[in-house]
């Protein structure tokens, strides 16, 4: 052993993997954010992406199929990713929960039936349906997860209450959802349908930059509870040993969840199965130390959806396959391989 690595605390000689994990995360998520922009009906050589993305010449056409069209989509796939990863870990860690994520625990239902309704109602409502139904699916995940936040508060903020609580919500809204397209026309359930898979087709700069606002003010706040999470991680009674308030921090995590999910599926639906994987993988890559484990999911979550981007364009190149058809194909047999590979008692 060197004189070097003797002088490194032993924290950081810990740590130094782990972010080389990190480090080599972004440079495939890097690499597939490239791919998903050359994949499409017509297919661009990477040497012309990376040029017309670092502003070289490159031909007109060539350049506004970059920008305009295939852009605007790959980079809604890692924010909405990145979005999901992070809520599905805050969930998990603060439920005690590994099924937990927003998708399981009804707060995706709640915007999927915010989004339903405005379909529905079409033309009665005053705003345009394109700025009516992310509106709607934001508002409906905020209040589906008050409504968790409520009914475990009520029950004295223990993790089961919550996980109830969201159980019982996610069925009630798949039912008002139901209802809704038992009523709708055959143009608004068709319009229904489509949202509910998730598509990332109508992504646009404005849009990218609301998700991207909701992410850069998410991001620093739960880290800077990173230490609190790791605690709550081992048990409520050795986090209340060491000072934290496990009630107020579960409300805050989960009031920060409920902006995450509103921003990441009031614009392209709700998309399963990246925020219940997403967490894991970043916990077997990483470890328990949320500090890296935090930007981990976000990075996993990121890389999980646009490779299931560029996996959906590859199995049908001339169609739109709605990504949450994709995410939901690999998301089951891979979140079962999770399962069978476990140890014994580690979930």
């Amino acid at each position: 052993m060197n004189t070097l690595s003797l002088a490194l605390p032993a924290a950081t000689r810990r740590l130094a993997p782990a972010l080389a994990m990190l480090l080599l995360m972004a440079g495939v998520l890097l690499l597939s954010l490239l791919l998903d922009v050359a994949s499409g009906p017509s297919m661009l050589p990477l040497r012309e992406v990376a040029s017309a993305l670092a502003g070289g010449a490159v031909e007109r056409g060539s350049d506004v199929i970059v920008w305009q069209i295939r852009l605007p989509v790959a980079l809604m796939a890692l924010l909405v990713g990145a979005a999901l990863g992070l809520s599905g870990l805050v969930m998990q860690t603060v439920l005690h929960n590994p099924l937990a994520s927003s998708y399981t625990l009804g707060v995706s239902a709640g915007a999927g039936f915010g989004a339903a309704l405005v379909i529905v109602l079409g033309a009665a409502l005053p705003l345009p349906e394109t700025i009516a139904v992310p509106l709607a699916a934001f508002l409906f995940a905020g209040i589906a997860c008050s409504a968790v936040l409520g009914i475990g508060r009520a029950k004295g903020g223990q993790a089961d209450s919550y996980v109830l609580g969201g159980i019982a919500l996610l069925f009630l809204f798949q039912a008002l959802l139901s209802l809704l397209q038992y009523l709708a026309s055959p143009e608004a359930l068709q319009a229904i349908v489509f949202w509910l898979f998730g598509s990332l087709y109508k992504a646009s700069w404005p849009k990218l930059g609301l998700v991207a606002a909701v992410l850069a003010v998410c991001l620093p706040l739960l880290l800077r509870d990173a230490w609190r999470f790791t605690a709550l991680g081992l048990s409520d009674e050795r986090a209340q040993s060491l000072g934290v308030n496990v009630p107020a921090l579960r409300w805050r995590a989960l009031a920060i969840v409920s902006l995450l999910t509103g921003a990441a599926v009031a614009f392209v639906g709700t998309i399963g199965f990246v925020g219940l994987i997403a967490p894991h993988i970043a916990r077997f890559l990483l470890g328990e130390d949320q500090r890296l484990l935090l930007p981990g999911a976000a990075l996993c979550g990121a890389l999980l959806l646009s490779l299931s981007s560029l996996l959906g364009k590859w199995l049908s190149p001339g169609a739109l396959i709605p990504i949450g058809i994709v995410t939901a194909a690999v998301g089951v047999p891979f979140f079962l391989l999770l399962v069978m590979r476990s140890k014994p008692g580690a979930w």
